[in-house]
C-alpha cells in the first residue's frame, strides 16, 4: 500500500508567500489572531481561523464561520492570490529555527493507511475539536492544515531531498517569528518517481503533531465515500494533506506545567511529601532546567529546586510509563496534589518550552498560580515506541518546534 503520493497544489504566488503564510489555527486564540492579520488582506489565517472575519459575537463554530472560511479561500483563488498547479508535484519544506534546521516532504498521506495503522498515532483525540475540523474540511472541501508526520530516516531519502535543495527554490523568506521558511516544487518526473519509490519502501508513519486533522480527515473520507456511489478510492478525500520529516531532524522542546495550589498543603509540607518518590535539593544557580531524561525541576515560593526520580519508581520495559510525564503523574500530580485528570482539571495548565522559564516564573509571581514544574523533553524514539506498542501518551507530552506555517499549500478535495 502506498502511504504518500504527490498532489496539485493550491499555493500562493512567490512575491506573496510570506504575506499568505500564517500560524496553525490552534496555536493563536481568536484576539491573537485577529492583531496579527490586522492590516494584511491575503493572511491565510482569514481561511484557516476564519471567526476573525466575522462579528465578535458569533461562536466560532458556528456554521457561518466555516462559510465565511470558504469564501475567503474562493476570494484568494479568483483574485490569483494562490493558484493551484497542474500536474501533481511533492514538495520540499525546510525550516530553520536558530542553529536548528529541518527538511519535509509534502504529499498527501493515504487514510487508508491511516485506517490500517501504517500511520501511526499516539494520542487521544477530542470529538468537538473533531468536529471543528471536520467542519472546516467539508465547508471549504479542502484541507488547509498539514499534518506533521514523521519516519525512521533513510540516507537514500535524504540524498534525494539534497538534490531538490540544490535547485533554486520558489519561496524563502524569514516570517515574524524570526524562522525561515524555504519552498521548493518538484515537478520532475523522474524526481517524483525517485522520491515515490523511496516512501515505498518506508514500513510506516508516525503522526507527530496534527492528531485532530488526521482523525478529520478520515471522518470526511467516509462522510465523501458514503455520498459518492462511485467511490473508487482514488478521490482526494482519500487523502490528507501532510509535511513528513525524517526523525533524527524533529526537535521536540520541554512542555511544563503550572498548577493553581497545592492541593491544601503548606511550601514545607509539599517539598517534605514529595521527598518519599524524588530526592530534591535546592538549585543555587536559580532558574534550571531539568539535565536529563526523569530529572523535573520546580519553582516555588521564589526559589527553584531539583528533583531526581527515586530509581525504581518506573517500569523501564513500559514505553508509556517511563515517560517523564507519566512518571510526575503517577508520583507527584495524582497522589501530592490531587490531579487525577490533567485534561479537564482547571488547577493545572501547560506552558510550551519555547516560552522559556521566565514564562514560569511570571505566571507563578502573578500570583494566580502557586507552582511551576519544567520537564525534560519527550524524545521522539519515545514517541515512536510508544506509537509501535500501540498505546496512547499521557496529555501534553510534546511540543514540537518550529511549527509549520499555513498558506503555502493546500490539498483541494475536489
Amino acid at each position: 500500500m502506498k502511504l504518500i503520493r504527490p498532489f496539485n497544489a493550491l499555493r500562493p504566488r512567490p512575491e506573496l508567500a510570506a504575506r499568505v503564510a500564517a500560524p496553525p489555527y490552534d496555536v493563536l486564540n481568536r484576539e491573537e489572531a485577529l492583531e496579527m492579520a490586522s492590516g494584511n488582506e491575503f493572511s491565510f489565517l482569514r481561511v484557516n481561523k476564519p471567526e476573525i472575519d466575522v462579528a465578535p459575537d458569533i461562536d466560532a463554530y458556528d456554521p457561518r464561520v466555516y462559510q465565511r472560511g470558504a469564501q475567503n479561500l474562493q476570494r484568494f483563488i479568483e483574485q490569483g492570490i494562490l493558484q493551484r498547479d497542474d500536474t501533481p508535484c511533492f514538495y520540499v519544506y525546510r525550516q530553520v529555527m536558530g542553529a536548528h534546521s529541518q527538511v519535509g516532504l509534502v504529499a498527501v498521506a493515504s487514510v487508508a493507511a491511516y485506517e490500517q495503522d501504517l500511520i501511526k498515532k499516539h494520542e487521544f483525540t477530542r470529538p468537538d475539536k473533531e468536529d471543528d475540523r471536520v467542519n472546516h474540511i467539508n465547508t471549504l472541501s479542502a484541507q488547509v492544515g498539514p499534518v506533521f508526520l514523521t519516519y525512521r530516516a533513510r540516507p537514500e531519502i535524504d540524498a534525494l531531498m539534497a538534490q531538490v535543495q540544490a535547485q533554486a527554490p520558489v519561496y524563502d523568506f524569514v516570517a515574524q517569528d524570526g524562522n525561515r521558511h524555504v519552498f521548493w516544487v518538484v515537478s520532475d518526473t523522474g524526481m517524483i518517481d525517485s522520491i515515490q519509490r523511496a516512501f515505498d519502501s518506508v514500513d510506516c508513519l508516525y503522526v507527530a503533531d496534527g492528531h485532530h486533522r488526521s482523525a478529520a480527515a478520515q471522518r470526511v473520507k467516509e462522510l465523501r465515500k458514503a455520498a459518492n456511489p462511485a467511490h473508487t478510492g482514488e478521490e482526494a478525500y482519500n487523502w490528507f494533506s501532510s509535511v513528513i520529516f525524517p526523525h533524527n531532524q524533529m526537535q521536540i522542546l520541554d512542555y511544563n506545567r503550572v498548577l493553581k495550589d497545592l492541593n491544601g498543603l503548606s511550601e514545607q509540607e509539599f517539598l517534605q511529601k514529595i521527598q518519599a518518590c524524588f530526592n530534591v535539593r535546592e538549585s543555587k544557580a536559580g532558574a534550571i532546567k531539568p539535565a536529563h531524561a526523569h530529572q523535573f525541576t520546580l519553582y516555588l515560593g521564589g526559589r527553584w529546586y531539583v528533583l531526581d526520580v527515586i530509581e525504581g519508581l518506573w517500569n523501564p520495559d513500559d514505553p508509556v510509563a517511563s515517560l517523564d510525564v507519566a512518571i510526575l503523574q503517577q508520583n507527584l500530580l495524582l497522589p501530592v496534589l490531587g490531579i487525577a485528570d490533567q485534561r479537564r482539571d482547571k488547577r493545572i495548565d501547560f506552558v510550551g518550552g519555547i516560552r522559556g522559564l521566565q514564562a514560569l516564573e511570571k505566571r507563578v509571581d502573578s500570583g494566580q498560580w502557586q507552582l511551576a514544574i519544567a520537564l525534560y523533553p519527550t524524545s521522539i524514539q519515545s514517541l515512536m515506541a510508544v506509537a509501535d506498542a500501540g498505546e496512547v501518551m499521557p496529555p501534553k507530552s510534546t511540543w514540537f518546534e518550529p511549527k509549520l506555517k499555513s498558506g503555502l499549500f493546500v490539498h483541494v478535495l475536489d
